[in-house]
């Protein structure tokens, strides 16, 4: 934020690794993404080469360990990834080239070293595409309730069921997909994770088109008697509601990271413009009232950063009990798109009719604010999960 966050110096929470790699990604970022946006939303995906060329700057492969190919940085250097990514002001585009962050991290942690060796480190190193497949048309956030079923037959599972809402799943190569293999429970038991490979036979992809994200291809899947070796299930049977949550919390606290980043993108893209744009005799941040409205931005994009920045602090210091790092992330998920979604109609309001049009960041971000609202868990979920870990 101008005059405000100084991103090139460490702190409590950067160091000067932190520091070095965001220069670079910076870089990268105006290079090789920025300019090439709108012709991304509008060919609905990602070019493959940008896996490659992702993964060679380590954005890919930033939290997972050496061994798989990654990096095995900490959480700040999620967060320095996710930062600038944002700079582009293309939500579509850091969902995609993100999805292995939520795909492949049960893979890593639970899969076994076959598992990893032929799907992870592909991934991680940009030659295949991962995605996460756990939201059904009926099921939406409550995924205890998911009705796709894996049922044991010799050394495969049948798979049969829908997902949808699924991000990178029109190219993934690899999905990671929730599953009942106990269809006689019911509720958060007997949900596992099955590793499906995507040209598995039986396995239909539908492309959604959206209100925002253009860039991202997002699917709706089809799974009928798909055939998936005994040998792709993640973890142990039953046991993966646990390990979904456990993803959850990350995701959601990526999810707040991105959402205030797009927030700072309408601030300076507001504050550029209203700078330079002259009306009744001067500038528009000579008009109190724009001015107001800035500062007003400012505030919450500082408010949503600090409460994240210091909830992933205290995560890796070991210093909440689970019950107030749920809440606390649910929390910061809600603060976070709150401060999005008021950035993105200000800073449409005060480029005016320029901020209708397509092609400013602020009108791309004001279509994209909902998607990060919903997913990951909506708001009404989120205040739920947070009451129910406060006992409240």
């Amino acid at each position: 934020m101008p005059d405000m966050y100084d991103n090139s110096r460490p702190d409590r929470y950067f160091t000067e690794a932190h520091q070095a790699f965001r220069q670079s990604l910076r870089a990268f970022v105006a290079r090789d993404i920025t300019p090439n946006v709108e012709a991304w939303e509008a060919a609905g995906h990602l070019p493959r080469d940008l896996y490659r060329k992702a993964a060679r700057m380590g954005i890919q492969g930033v939290l997972f360990p050496e061994e798989v190919g990654g990096s095995a940085g900490d959480f700040f250097m999620q967060v320095v990834v996710t930062e600038e990514m944002a700079r582009c002001g293309a939500g579509g585009v850091c969902a995609s080239l993100g999805s292995h962050s939520i795909g492949i991290p049960p893979v890593v942690a639970h899969g076994s070293d076959a598992l990893c060796a032929a799907f992870a480190v592909p991934v991680i190193a940009g030659e295949k595409i991962a995605a996460l497949a756990v939201t059904e048309p009926g099921g939406g956030s409550d995924v205890a309730a998911l009705r796709t079923t894996a049922v044991r037959d010799g050394d495969h599972f049948v798979v049969n069921g829908e997902k949808t809402f699924i991000t990178s799943g029109m190219q993934a190569d690899v999905i990671t997909v929730a599953v009942r293999t106990d269809p006689v429970s019911r509720g958060a038991g007997g949900i596992s994770f099955l590793l499906v490979e995507g040209d598995t036979p039986g396995l239909e992809r539908r492309a959604l088109k959206k209100m925002g994200w253009w860039a991202s291809d997002t699917a709706h899947l089809t799974f009928t008697d798909c055939r998936v070796p005994a040998d792709h299930l993640i973890g142990v049977e039953g046991q993966g509601f646990r390990a979904a949550m456990m993803n959850f919390n990350s995701e959601r606290l990526i999810i707040a990271v991105q959402a205030y980043s797009m927030a700072q993108v309408c601030y300076e893209e507001a504050l550029a413009w209203a700078r330079q744009r002259r009306a009744f005799g001067g500038t528009l941040t000579e008009q109190q009232v724009i001015r107001h409205k800035l500062v007003d931005m400012a505030a919450r994009i500082d408010a949503a950063r600090t409460l994240t920045h210091d909830i992933i602090w205290r995560r890796m210091e070991g210093l909440d009990p689970l019950n107030v790092h749920v809440a606390r992330t649910s929390m910061a998920k809600i603060q976070a798109t709150e401060a999005m979604k008021f950035c993105a109609d200000q800073a449409v309001q005060i480029l005016g009719g320029m901020g209708f049009m397509q092609g400013t960041a602020s009108e791309r971000i004001y279509r994209e604010v909902k998607v990060l609202t919903i997913g990951g868990g909506t708001d009404e979920v989120m205040r739920n999960l947070a009451a129910s870990q406060l006992g409240i």
